[in-house]
């Protein structure tokens, strides 16, 4: 583990204005995941994008764990379908070209 690639959970709490349950809310519902080092929690950087939407999704439309669970899940299966969808689209130009 990299603690340079770890951000202090405290900071982001006072720099979102966002108490510490919500946190722990979205840990426990595993959509993001807390790293303890040394007694203090941590997130790595690469999940504060993620982040900043289910902190907007609840503080401006007022959406709870459970519907950002919902909204990050829809999300997951949209990608893996406009994946789906591209490869299948590649394919099909191979046969277009003949």
């Amino acid at each position: 583990m990299v603690v340079q690639d770890l951000i202090l959970v405290e900071k982001l709490c006072s720099h979102y204005k966002i108490e510490l349950s919500f946190f722990d809310a979205l840990n426990n519902s595993k959509l993001i995941k807390i790293e303890t080092f040394e007694q203090h929690q941590f997130i790595h950087k690469d999940e504060i994008g993620n982040l900043e939407k289910m902190i907007r999704l609840h503080k401006e439309l007022n959406v709870n764990i459970e519907g950002i669970d919902v909204v990050f899940n829809l999300l997951k299966k949209e990608m893996k379908l406009r994946k789906e969808l591209n490869a299948l689209k590649n394919r099909l130009r191979l046969y277009e070209n003949d």
